[in-house]
């Protein structure tokens, strides 16, 4: 296995393709590897990021019809974008998709799904043997128990993919705290969708924003 190491091996956002798999009703209702409403708001979460950094994202579903549309805060991300959905259970056999993730000219290829197991290990085991440079975000993606999660993870870095949270994948596209506009986009983000550190963030903001005592008041 070829390590992954070094500068060039990080994470860009004018070299990455964010493809969402599955985000639907049928898969979200027997997901037990996580909090289901931890996966909704992860995902959503990495879509925002994305946008943010102007990365294109391809949103694709399975047979809509029969497994529910893709939930429509990951949608509202993306208003009036083309869902492409699928009959194909492998992402990366279906050309529709394949030639639009060709056509941004990217070669990091970032992927999240339901579930992990299934729609997200074929597509990423397929594209690593074909040399694309494949980073799986883990916490936007769920499967039908912590083993089958486990298991796919581990199937998919012996293959050669990368393991990522959303909230890792967002700073590592930021890489500069400099990169100002892009901070602000992000932060809002980090605000929305990260818990504890957009809170712990309100709350700075909050104590720089309180004016200082003035000296003998209350005295």
């Amino acid at each position: 296995m070829t390590f992954r190491n070094g500068l060039a091996t990080l994470l860009r956002p004018e070299d990455s393709v964010l493809v969402l798999i599955d985000h639907q009703p049928y898969q979200l209702a027997n997901v037990n590897s996580h909090e289901p409403t931890m996966v909704v708001n992860n995902t959503v979460g990495l879509a925002k990021a994305a946008k943010a950094f102007d990365v294109p994202t391809i949103l694709t579903t399975v047979i809509a019809e029969r497994g529910g549309n893709l939930f429509p805060q990951i949608a509202d991300v993306f208003p009036g974008q083309e869902i492409i959905d699928r009959t194909l259970i492998n992402t990366w056999q279906d050309p529709k998709v394949v030639d639009v993730v060709k056509a941004t000219g990217r070669k990091q290829l970032i992927i999240a799904g339901l579930w992990t197991e299934v729609c997200v290990a074929m597509p990423a085991i397929q594209a690593a043997g074909e040399g694309w440079d494949v980073t799986v975000i883990t916490d936007a993606s769920g499967a039908v128990s912590s083993e089958a999660h486990q298991v796919a993870l581990q199937r998919m870095t012996a293959a050669g993919v990368n393991m990522m949270t959303w909230l890792a994948l967002a700073a590592e596209w930021q890489r500069d705290w400099a990169r100002a506009e892009q901070a602000a986009k992000i932060t809002d983000v980090i605000v929305q969708h990260s818990g504890g550190s957009g809170i712990a963030y309100l709350w700075e903001q909050q104590l720089l924003n309180t004016a200082a005592p003035k000296a003998g008041a209350g005295a």
